[in-house]
């Protein structure tokens, strides 16, 4: 990439825009001109709104011909414009950025993929290669945590992964949920795993991936093996100006995916 390759964002068309939940929408964008390199799962682009800035945003899916897909929830001016956007608009996308999951050195391992929330949709391009490759890896479990039954995303998806086990768990239910209720490592005890031998791989809200990584530890996992996706304000995403600075990590450079041995210490920090 050009030494200016990490700072224009590339133009890349809306091609399809769903609804995946209140709030929260999936855009689906193919390049206009020259795809940016191939991101990884658990990587992410600066999406930039013309007229409005731009926010990082991990990559939900990852196609062929450069094509990409962002799941997005409206939480400020940035996010609001993105959800906003129509099939043939143009977006600008810098990037690939951070870290990824690499799950090839989790090969021969069983594998725990917990998300919280709208977490899942950086987990989704993990979940879709793992199960793609059911010699290379043990058992797959996903557990999947939110709210409520609406604000689930990739409803339709779900169901048709070939994992071991999937779990889905809501905070409130309503009168047309019939499944679990309760925090999602309650699910734990459901999934199929060999600590000893188990990489696990865990995104959502700050206050669950603790609880998350420190029972997954408890049980046996080592920490080295836990991997965890932090966020933090990110602003060049090129580690220049330190907004994302967690301890002596910039998220957007040494994250945001990182083990839970490095990140355990420096989330125990408050206010850090």
């Amino acid at each position: 990439m050009s030494p200016n390759g990490h700072l224009l964002p590339a133009p890349y068309r809306v091609v399809d825009r769903r609804r995946e939940a209140p709030g929260t929408v999936t855009l689906d964008l193919e390049p206009v001109r020259k795809a940016l390199p191939l991101f990884e799962p658990g990587q992410f682009a600066m999406v930039h709104s013309f007229g409005r800035g731009e926010i990082p945003v991990s990559v939900s899916d990852i196609g062929t011909s450069g094509r990409l897909s962002h799941t997005i929830r409206s939480v400020g001016a940035v996010s609001d414009g993105l959800c906003e956007a129509e099939s043939g608009q143009v977006l600008g996308l810098r990037g690939p950025f951070g870290t990824g999951w690499q799950l090839p050195k989790a090969r021969g391992h069983d594998l725990v993929i917990v998300a919280g929330g709208i977490g899942l949709a950086p987990l989704s391009p993990l979940i879709r290669a793992a199960v793609a490759e059911p010699e290379t890896y043990g058992h797959v479990s996903v557990l999947i945590g939110t709210r409520t039954p609406a604000d689930l995303i990739a409803k339709q998806e779900i169901p048709r992964w070939p994992t071991t086990y999937t779990g889905v768990t809501v905070d409130r239910g309503d009168d047309d949920w019939h499944g679990e209720m309760g925090l999602v490592t309650h699910l734990l005890d459901r999934a199929s795993f060999e600590p000893d031998r188990t990489t696990a791989f865990v995104c959502g809200p700050e206050p669950m991936i603790r609880a998350t990584a420190r029972d997954l530890v408890e049980r046996g996992v080592p920490a080295g093996r836990v991997r965890v996706s932090l966020e933090r304000n990110m602003r060049c995403a090129t580690g220049h100006c330190g907004h994302c600075q967690l301890g002596g990590l910039l998220l957007c450079r040494d994250g945001p995916v990182v083990r839970w041995d490095q990140a355990e210490p420096l989330l125990s920090v408050r206010e850090l």
